[in-house]
């Protein structure tokens, strides 16, 4: 696959391997570009368990030609349920089914990380021109006008004509350009995947199901066709953490739940094992284009889990810069502003929502009544107004107009 128009013989660098990484190598492989995946772990692979998929992710999966491969791996949802987590109470509901799709273009759907990063690896290996080295962390960028140098742990220097840093929340690429500090949260994610059979039959709703407590909430919904359930729950750690994954304890998880009503509680008794996430996000910033180098996903926004739109932002991401290339007659300083200008306002507002979202779902005290009467008896069409800015993206308005 060949363009006139990309007339270097370098690859295009991607740090990184994850979800955003290889969505970028997907997008620009497409456009004719040889590229370059530097991903730190021995191999390629996806950590961690379900998450959830707005409509805008099926738009950017289509976007990148694999629309077909992720739907067909994918649980579709009939709604988004929130429930209290001390008395039971309903709290919201959202239908998404005809109505939503119809609104929006695309279904709600959930899916194990693994089945996402399968797909784009997939349609990315269909290419071709993707070279990938395993056990690679980048340490330093070097830029000389056209080129770029990427120096490994080893001491080998990588040339290309940009470098996409889709490193995640401790980017290597952000912190030379930018150099900010991690937020970090205080919230604690535990994420485990259960069997269909050692799921409680009460609970096995297809459903993107929330319990929210004070200081805590669990999250429940079905995965690869309804065999597996996600289990996540999050709370407020009493000890001072720092970013970072770890095999977690039953005994912590059952310490923040004490209050939980019966029904919930018996999510936190089933998981034979767990991971330990303790959660960061950064502050938003205005610039992340330097040169021929530029921040995606994790390393340019990171995010707090609440309106689950981290892997969405990135798989966005990918779809914008490719669009942006093509926009601007592929020079690249001219298409990374682009890229950025149509990407910092809105994955801002995401970061933002998202940790307004994690204060509602933990509300406590008078401030727990606000928000269950806030949702009560509420119609679809006023969610589906509320999540318009969020969902509607596509590939036709997905670059700034200005």
């Amino acid at each position: 696959m060949t363009n006139t128009l990309i007339d270097s013989n370098l690859p295009v660098l991607i740090a990184g391997g994850g979800i955003g990484g290889v969505a970028a190598a997907l997008s620009l492989a497409r456009l004719g570009y040889n590229v370059k995946v530097l991903e730190q772990a021995p191999q390629l692979g996806e950590i961690g368990a379900g998450i959830q998929l707005g409509p805008n992710a099926f738009a950017a999966f289509d976007a990148l030609g694999i629309g077909e491969l992720a739907r067909g791996r994918a649980v579709y949802t009939e709604e988004m349920v929130m429930h209290d987590a001390l008395d039971e109470r309903l709290v919201g509901r959202i239908p998404t089914g005809q109505a939503f799709r119809e609104r929006f273009g695309n279904p709600y759907a959930v899916i194990h990380r693994a089945d996402i990063h399968n797909s784009l690896l997939e349609g990315a290996q269909a290419l071709g021109n993707i070279e990938t080295l395993t056990g690679t962390h980048i340490e330093r960028v070097q830029q000389d006008g056209a080129i770029v140098t990427v120096y490994d742990q080893h001491g080998r220097a990588h040339q290309g004509q940009a470098l996409i840093g889709a490193d995640g929340v401790k980017s290597v690429v952000r912190q030379q350009y930018v150099g900010d500090p991690a937020r970090v949260s205080g919230h604690v994610v535990y994420r485990a995947v259960v069997e269909k059979n050692d799921f409680p039959e009460d609970l096995r709703w297809n459903a993107a199901s929330i319990w929210v407590g004070p200081n805590y909430h669990l999250v429940h919904y079905p995965l690869r066709g309804g065999e597996q359930y996600n289990v996540v729950v999050t709370f407020h750690s009493r000890e001072q953490e720092e970013w970072g994954v770890r095999e977690g304890s039953r005994e912590e998880v059952q310490s923040y739940y004490r209050d939980c009503c019966p029904r919930a509680h018996q999510l936190i008794d089933m998981p034979k094992s767990w991971k330990r996430w303790a959660t960061a996000d950064r502050d938003p910033i205005g610039q992340w284009s330097f040169g021929r180098a530029t921040l995606l996903g994790d390393a340019a926004h990171p995010t707090l889990q609440y309106i689950a739109q981290g892997a969405c932002m990135a798989l966005e991401d990918a779809v914008t810069l490719g669009e942006a290339l093509k926009r601007c007659n592929h020079d690249w300083p001219q298409a990374l502003q682009l890229y950025e200008r149509s990407r910092i306002a809105r994955t801002a507002r995401v970061v933002l929502s998202a940790r307004e979202m994690g204060r509602i779902f933990h509300a406590k005290g008078v401030e727990r009544l606000v928000r269950n009467e806030l949702w009560k008896n509420r119609p679809p069409q006023r969610f589906y107004d509320a999540m318009e800015w969020l969902y509607g993206w596509t590939v036709k308005n997905c670059l700034a107009q200005d």
